[in-house]
Order: C-alpha cells, then structure tokens, then sequence
C-alpha cells in the first residue's frame, strides 16, 4: 500500500508533505523500522515515541504518524490520538484479518491462561485448527513464539492475527488483560465471544479502585458490539457466581451463556470430588450432561473448565468431544504444576500472584494434604503493593509454614516490599528468606514425609528481574536439584 492508501480510514488528519511513498511495515519501535516503513509515535509509560524520529528516519522510515506538527524529510501525518490511529491502519494495513476468523477473548483475574488452553484444546480435538496468544506465548497452530506482554498493542496484535489468517487458522483464542483493554490494544479486534473469568483485587496500582478494574474487564463484553447478524453470533460467556457478573450482564448486547457451580447457571459441575490424582464431577450443559473425571485438581480449575465448555457450547462443538478433551488435559506448564524427583513430599509451582489465587491453591492444598503445607510467596515490585499485606495474610493464615521472599523486584528494595507484606501479619508467625534460590532449598530440606510445598508466584517464569537486570531463574529448576541433593 502506498501512504495514501494506509491513511484512508482515518478521520480528520492533516498531511505535512505532499510525498505518497509507498508503505512495506508499520513500526512503532524505532529499533524495528527499516526501509519503506511508516513509524508511528506512540506515548508510553516510560518513552514517548515522538523522540525517536530522528532515528526512525535515519533508518530508512518514509512518513511518521505523530500526535503533533514536525517538520522533517519525510511526510508527517497528523492525528488526536496516534494509539486509536495505529489500531484503525493496523487493521486496514493487515486486511481486518479478525473478520476471517473466529475470535475468542478471555479475560479475569485468574484462570485466563488455563481456560485459553484448554479451550485450544477442545477446538482442536473438534478438527479445527487455532492460534492462542497469551501470558507464556503466542501459538500459530503448533509453533510456538515469544511474547512480551499478555496482550500485545494493536499493531502486533493485528500482525499476528494476519499471520493466523494465512496459515488458516480458524479459531484465534487470546487473554485479554485489563490493561489491554483500558489501554484500546484490542481495538479493531473483532472478538465473537467474549469469556469472563472472575474478578479479585489485583492491578490496584494502575486502576486505583475494583470499580474501575471491573469495568475495565467489562470493555471486553460492551465491544462485542450492538449488532444481530444470522451468519455471525456474538457470546458472552459469564461465571454466574462471580457478582461481577451482573454488571457485565448490562454491559453487553451480546447472547449469555452462564457457568458456575453454587448459582443456577447454563453449564454446571454436580457432584464435585477431589483426590490428589484428580477430580470428578457431573457436568451439566444444555447440550447434555456427563460424568467427568480429569486430571486437574481444585475448585478453580472446575470453573476454568466450565468456562472453557460453556465456550465449547457456544462453538457447536459436540459434548463428546468436549468431555474427551476434558479428560486428556494434563494441565498447563507453572499452574499447579507438580515437581517430581522421587521426593516423599510433594512439591508444586504455581502462578498465584494474587491474595484469590494464593488463597485458592493453599485451599486446594489444605484439603489433600496429609503433612505441613510450606508456602513460599513473594510480591513482585513496581506492581499493585496493596496486595502484599493481603497475600502475606493468606499465606500465613492457610500454611502451616510461611516463607516470605523475593518475587520479581525489578527496581524496587526487595526488604521494602517485604516490610509491605509484614504490615498484613504482625504479631503471626513467619520465616524470610530473601534470596529465592535459598528459600526453596531450605523449605525443601526441612519438609517431611508427606508435607506439601507450594512455591508461588513466578509459575512458567524462567527468570527473576533484580534493578534492571533480568537473571536465569525457573522455580521448577531449582526445587527439582534441590529435591535431588536432598535424596543424595
């Protein structure tokens, strides 16, 4: 396309330059731009955009997109607002590639990693092919790449789906953070169901009320959009035992189909027992019911599942399929993922960074476990520091031992965010091993026969950010040597 051509859907810009080059890429990382490519300047948290032009020109861009009037050897287009831009030319740059396929979005406090893949998996037993962008990774059918946040900007976003569309993907399944969506990353992304997990307090320090961090999470039902067309159905999947819920009810013109386990709900889970090998329930949906047994353990993981048939429903796939892939599903790497090294205790690593999900898998823990639960839990840093005194009270209060240490602390005192958690159990007991490598081999060596460890927090991390340095670390890694050097 040439500039002309990429500029046309925009409303009320103006054009410094009367130059049309034509466009190869859209960038908006300087570092990225090569020739033939129009860089946008977006303002970030941390950098502004329109302070690499110069740059970006130098290496080899042909126009800018810019929030104000520059005059410079390229041509300059104009616009309010350079992010709702990007996401208006990204999609006409890549051909609106979500209107080729079958969007799905999830979003919550907890669960949207688990619930995406086991959704990816019941599409794929149903013979279509998917893509799947999240928290560890974007998938293309079965290749795998790196990803930086859980939902990329606009731009890759839309790059991505384009990447989907020609390798004929027919099922694009995506988390969607708050952040993304108070932020208009998913602008343009044409979503046809939309799957609500749970809300809990998390993000604090960006949303600064639960008021505000739920109706973030409820964009993602509003731009279902307020049209009905018989060739295209628009979803909202809702947990019904999540009061959240009923605002997001109001939210959408979308149909509803409910899940959940203690209200009258669409799709539900009868019956529900839990051993340490896995859990079995009744599943009711109005498609049919079935006994299912699975391998995944806790309450949580029940509504990841309901979540993921009740979106499994809503796709046409048939209950058999939806029970088998139910069964097969052996869990997701850093959720409630166990460390076996021949060990007499149990040792799990999981994601929990939030008081809910701590809370959960310690509650899920407490009912299996047979010896002392060890938890080990930091708090991440430059993050929501009201959650710290709130999780360092669930650890206490649900563990028989609780072990405070560093998480990711990126720029901040390591001690200061552990004094954060301290101010939430004074007067209770505890231990603080600040060094995480240290704090799972020396949990490890004084835990019994029986005992369970749960290290939480950093989950599939394979690394620790310290200042501005990012370290090789993976809880997995090192609970299984020291696992081994205490059977040596």
């Amino acid at each position: 396309m040439n500039l002309n051509q990429v500029i046309e859907p925009l409303l009320h810009v103006e054009k410094i330059g009367d130059e049309n080059p034509n466009i190869t890429s859209i960038e908006m990382d300087s570092r990225s731009v090569k020739q033939g490519s129009l860089f946008v300047c977006l303002k970030g948290f941390h950098v502004d955009g329109h302070d690499y032009i110069d740059e970006a020109i130098n290496k080899g861009a042909v126009a800018i997109l810019s929030e104000r009037a520059i005059h410079v050897s390229v041509p300059v287009i104009v616009v309010k607002d350079t992010s709702l831009a990007l996401a208006v030319i990204a999609n006409h740059f890549f051909h609106y590639p979500t209107n080729q396929l079958t969007l799905i979005g999830v979003t919550g406090t907890n669960g949207k990693t688990t619930t995406t893949h086991i959704i990816e998996k019941m599409v794929q037993n149903a013979k279509r092919k998917t893509g799947l962008i999240g928290t560890m990774y974007k998938k293309i059918g079965e290749v795998t790449y790196e990803t930086q946040n859980t939902t990329p900007e606009s731009l890759e976003l839309q790059r991505t789906f384009a990447q989907m569309v020609s390798n004929e993907v027919e099922v694009a399944i995506m988390e969607v953070s708050s952040h993304a969506l108070d932020l208009g990353r998913v602008r343009g992304s044409n979503f046809d169901i939309g799957v609500f997990t749970n809300l809990t307090p998390d993000h604090l320090d960006y949303h600064e009320t639960m008021e505000k961090y739920k109706q973030a999470k409820g964009l993602l039902f509003s731009q279902l959009g307020n049209r009905y067309d018989k060739d295209t159905r628009k979803v909202a999947v809702l947990n019904e035992d999540d009061p959240a819920t009923n605002q997001y009810k109001r939210m959408t013109a979308a149909q509803v189909i409910t899940y959940g386990i203690k209200q009258q709900s669409d799709v539900m889970a009868h019956s529900i027992s839990m051993k340490t090998s896995g859990t079995h329930f009744n599943l009711k949906t109005p498609v049919g019911s079935s006994d299912v047994s699975m391998k995944l353990v806790g309450m949580f993981s029940v509504y990841n599942v309901l979540a993921a048939v009740s979106t499994s429903v809503a796709l046409g796939i048939k209950l058999d399929t939806i029970v088998e892939s139910i069964e097969q599903i052996e869990g997701v790497p850093g959720r409630f993922e166990l460390v076996d090294a021949g060990q007499p205790f149990s040792v799990i690593v999981d994601y929990a960074h939030t008081a809910d999900s701590l809370k959960n898998v310690l509650k899920t823990i407490k009912e299996f476990a047979k010896g002392d639960v060890w938890c080990i839990v930091g708090c991440g840093g430059d993050r929501d520091r009201t959650k710290r005194p709130l999780m360092a009270k669930i650890a206490v209060d649900w563990a028989d031992y609780a072990i405070f240490t560093s998480d990711n602390p990126r720029s901040e005192d390591p001690i200061a965010i552990i004094d954060d958690m301290k101010a939430g159990v004074e007067g209770r007991d505890y231990h603080v091993v600040l060094d995480r490598k240290k704090a799972i081999e020396t949990t490890i060596q004084k835990a019994k026969k029986e005992d369970v460890v749960i290290i939480a927090g950093k989950g599939h991390e394979t690394y620790q950010i310290i200042g501005a340095t990012t370290y090789e670390f993976d809880d997995r890694i090192v609970a299984k040597e020291a696992i081994r050097r205490v059977l040596e």
